[in-house]
């Protein structure tokens, strides 16, 4: 009876562990991760070496571009790979461009620095047995106005180059068959991009199939900026909507995307500045889930007691500034299945400049109520308030576990480069998640030179679940891969969905890919059953039979498994230990009562 009480008192005290308040917290483990080699500005997430450790890609010098590779033993990231070059890096995009299933990296550079006259210019350097030569590159012809979009065009699961060529009305798309570039016309209708651009290739009509959204301007003296949605109609791309900025906006921040309420649908996420200092910033989300697009505010209160905080006015200098458009980077960090955002702010009656976590909340006003959720900047959050002079912020998974991290970069770095600060994220509740990384499937167990297909970087697939949350009610989510990849973007090579506190299997994970010109049939793949905190690779081989998809699951256990390990652990040793004293008593009653029949033996032989 007392084991039954204790074996009971034990799990209770476990479920007590597990369920929990949800705490938000943060660690410094910059050291560990980076030992003295923390400066520099990360440009791009990818996984270099194909070990499924995701690796880092930094500039340095602004002429210098280092591959950090991951490893098992601190510091985690280590300096491996250098590249240097004469022209200024502006950005950096890891990915398979030649279809050999080893990871090549596209550089942007720039040579003119008159902001009324930009020129950009795009490099390839070819990877090689995960290495990567000096000399082994392709220089591109064209002459960019601005960093171009990394994008599937024609859905051969190569990626292409998209972006406005000088002295060209029409956008272009280079494409690199055999690592022989080939330009043409890309779409059917003149357009001027509006430069930093935000365009996207990611599906925002759920019909698992990537589309083309793109960013322009008017072309009179206006300057009024516009938001162009192509549709993928039977693989060919067809403007079907154009979406103007919110009124009295003075300065466009970066278009975001994310399924910002739940609804499986892709939101577009403005930031925006309603005066030229940016004295009152605001937050609108326009969702294509709704009967009228129009745009919805989701966050007006930058109000801190008494202090007002805004976003950071771009800097008109120099547009070759990395960290110049405002911009919000995604991530869920609480698994709770709605993004949060990352975000600089700037104290609009001084001069302090941190970054602030965006939380998603349900709404709680009139205005956002179509929408009904709303952002609400966490103004307090350890570690991350003691960052100052922050220029960028975003999510990372450091540790491989499915929890997203945050890396900051801000001035005041070693060798007058910004300094890089990784926090671990120790978010305690009993919330789960479903980390998916999609490859290109132009191969799967018999790629060229024997190697494995992790680092591709993929652009284009489209992610989405359907489950029932804890009151029994449907919940899904969608995420779109590398939808972005300009200015800074720092999108991560998976996705990362959050299912809340359910424990429940996923009823349906579907899993879509770009379809080529004339192909009706949407390239879609279903899988079933998941089992929460886990990771998914998908390889989608051969690309027109997705019933013959693969689908590779690892577990990652999470802290209710440690519990209940250690519970167990517990019950079993506190078993064993009422089972030895047991035995202890039974042994010396057996030798007391021994004793006591040798002694009765004996006096009976008297």
């Amino acid at each position: 009876m007392r084991m039954w009480i204790s074996c009971q008192f034990l799990f209770c005290l476990m479920v007590s562990f597990a369920g929990h308040r949800a705490v938000l917290a943060l660690q410094d483990v910059t050291a560990d991760l980076f030992g003295s080699e923390y400066y520099g500005t990360i440009a791009a997430f990818g996984d270099f070496n194909s070990d499924k450790q995701t690796d880092l890609f930094v500039i340095r010098a602004q002429k210098d571009l280092v591959v950090f590779l991951a490893d098992l033993k601190a510091p985690y990231f280590k300096p491996k790979i250098k590249l240097s070059l004469n022209d200024v890096i502006s950005s950096v995009v890891p990915g398979d461009y030649d279809g050999d299933s080893q990871m090549d990296v596209l550089l942007t550079t720039n040579q003119n620095k008159n902001v009324n006259n930009p020129e950009t210019f795009v490099i390839i350097y070819w990877g090689n047995n995960q290495t990567l030569n000096q000399y082994n590159k392709t220089q591109l012809n064209q002459t960019f106005l601005d960093q171009p979009l990394v994008m599937d065009f024609n859905a051969d699961l190569v990626p292409d180059i998209f972006g406005q060529v000088k002295g060209e009305n029409l956008p272009q798309v280079c494409y690199l068959n055999g690592r022989m570039v080939s330009c043409r016309t890309a779409l059917n209708s003149s357009i001027k991009m509006r430069v930093p651009h935000s365009n996207a290739f990611i599906d925002l009509n759920k019909d698992f199939t990537a589309d083309l959204f793109l960013t322009s301007t008017s072309s009179d003296i206006s300057d009024i900026n516009y938001f162009e949605t192509w549709l993928n109609k039977d693989g060919n791309f067809s403007k079907t909507t154009i979406l103007k900025t919110p009124d009295k906006v003075a300065i466009t921040g970066q278009s975001a995307f994310a399924d910002f309420d739940g609804d499986g649908f892709q939101d577009h996420l403005l930031p925006v500045c309603m005066d030229d200092g940016c004295q009152k910033s605001a937050i609108y989300v326009s969702s294509p889930g709704n009967k009228e697009i129009r745009w919805i505010p989701i966050l007006t209160d930058f109000q801190k007691k008494d202090t007002l905080w805004g976003f950071v006015p771009p800097k008109t200098e120099s547009q070759f500034n990395l960290y110049n458009p405002i911009t919000l980077h995604l991530g869920d960090y609480n698994m709770d299945g709605f993004p949060d955002a990352l975000a600089i702010l700037k104290n609009t009656t001084g001069s302090n400049q941190q970054a602030f976590l965006l939380e998603n909340v349900p709404c709680n006003n009139a205005s956002c109520k179509d929408v009904g959720r709303m952002f609400r900047v966490f103004w307090d959050l350890s570690d991350l308030s003691h960052i100052t002079s922050a220029v960028v912020a975003t999510f990372f998974d450091i540790y491989e576990d499915g929890i997203l991290d945050m890396i900051v970069l801000s001035k005041g770095g070693a060798k007058n480069e910004l300094a890089i600060h990784a926090l671990k994220n120790n978010f305690e509740a009993d919330a789960y998640f479903v980390k998916v990384i999609v490859l290109s499937g132009l191969c799967s167990s018999d790629c060229p030179r024997k190697v494995t297909p992790f680092g591709v970087n993929q652009p284009g697939p489209y992610v989405m679940y359907t489950s029932v949350d804890a009151n029994g009610y449907l919940k899904n989510a969608s995420a779109g891969q590398l939808s972005q990849s300009a200015h800074l973007a720092l999108q991560l090579p998976y996705t990362v969905l959050g299912l809340g506190r359910s424990a429940n299997f996923l009823d349906h994970l579907y899993v879509g890919i770009p379809r080529p010109l004339g192909e009706k049939e949407i390239r879609k793949q279903e899988w079933t059953a998941i089992i929460p905190n886990s990771q998914l690779i998908v390889i989608p081989y051969p690309h027109n039979n997705p019933r013959r998809w693969s689908a590779k699951l690892y577990l990652t256990p999470s802290n209710i498994v440690l519990l209940t390990a250690i519970a167990l652990i517990g019950v079993c040793v506190f078993i064993l230990a009422i089972i030895g004293i047991l035995h202890w008593q039974e042994k010396k009653a057996d030798d007391r009562e021994k004793r006591q029949e040798a002694h009765r033996f004996h006096f009976d032989a008297m």
